[in-house]
């Protein structure tokens, strides 16, 4: 159990100084996949390839758009004036700016980054937007940084699966909801194994890839929690996609574990979905 835990956190450490390094602008961990969890250099087009509306990223502040992500789950949220919403995982604040723009003034936002540089720069991007509705707090998913039952909704794009304990970061978001309140989530969930080099490759995990969780075992996890009435709102192919839209990178991590393309197409899904928390 202790190695576990310690190598749990060894991904973690990697994984926050990888992006560390991308709100800094001084690293890329790949090129994303349909816009991917990693940075890229042409954020804009990434973006309104994984469903952002160019008015939308037209209102952001500059710097809040690094590329990142596998979906545009705010979307989806239906969020109304007035409420609260915390957003898992905020980078730069991309979905929290837009969040705050649907919940206005009297609403309130509430990002959560365990990233110092990523937190440096959501909040220089807030300071430059004008939000005051907006802030943006140090935590890990595993233990939020928020009281009981006291948001409306939560969203997160592309990082649970960046948590090797998927299932307690969904407890904890039954933990911070109301009853009745509700989450979309943009994610990278797996149906079918993956190679053991793909598995073991750790650029692949910061990529979003190999850190990902079985489908049942995702949606168990969801369902454990306490959360139903779950909906797949958006479900295409992760692999697919890299290869299609960064075919240099896609085949640098198959040259570099000996796996050909037609052993993890199919298998890498990026889905968006909404569920509740029972009223």
């Amino acid at each position: 159990m202790a190695a576990n835990v310690a190598e749990s956190e060894k991904l973690i450490q990697v994984v926050r100084e990888k992006y560390g390094q991308i709100a800094k602008g001084a690293d890329s961990c790949c090129t994303p996949v349909l816009g991917g969890c990693c940075g890229t250099t042409d954020q804009g087009a990434v973006a309104g390839e994984i469903g952002y509306r160019a008015d939308d990223l037209a209102a952001l502040p500059e710097g809040a758009n690094l590329g990142l992500g596998c979906g545009a789950p705010v979307a989806s949220l239906e969020l109304k004036p007035g409420e609260t919403v915390v957003d898992l995982g905020s980078g730069a604040g991309i979905d929290a700016f837009l969040a705050a723009r649907q919940v206005g003034p009297t609403g309130r936002v509430i990002g959560v980054d365990m990233t110092p540089e990523m937190l440096e720069k959501a909040r220089a991007n807030a300071a430059r937007s004008g939000l005051s509705q907006v802030e943006f707090r140090e935590g890990r998913l595993e233990a939020l940084p928020i009281g009981d039952a006291s948001v409306d909704a939560v969203t997160s794009n592309c990082v649970i699966n960046l948590v090797p304990d998927k299932g307690l970061v969904f407890r904890e978001v039954a933990r911070v909801l109301r009853p009745g309140g509700r989450l979309v989530i943009s994610d990278i969930v797996l149906d079918g194994e993956l190679p053991e080099a793909i598995r073991q490759d750790i650029y692949a995990y910061v990529g979003c890839v190999s850190g990902a969780q079985q489908r049942a075992d995702y949606f168990a996890g969801v369902r454990a929690a306490g959360l139903g009435e779950i909906e797949i709102l958006k479900d295409v192919d992760y692999a697919a996609g890299l290869a299609k839209a960064a075919p240099e990178e896609a085949q640098a991590l198959l040259d570099r574990s000996g796996v050909k393309m037609d052993q993890v197409v199919g298998k890498v899904r990026s889905v968006t979905f909404r569920a509740r928390k029972p009223a």
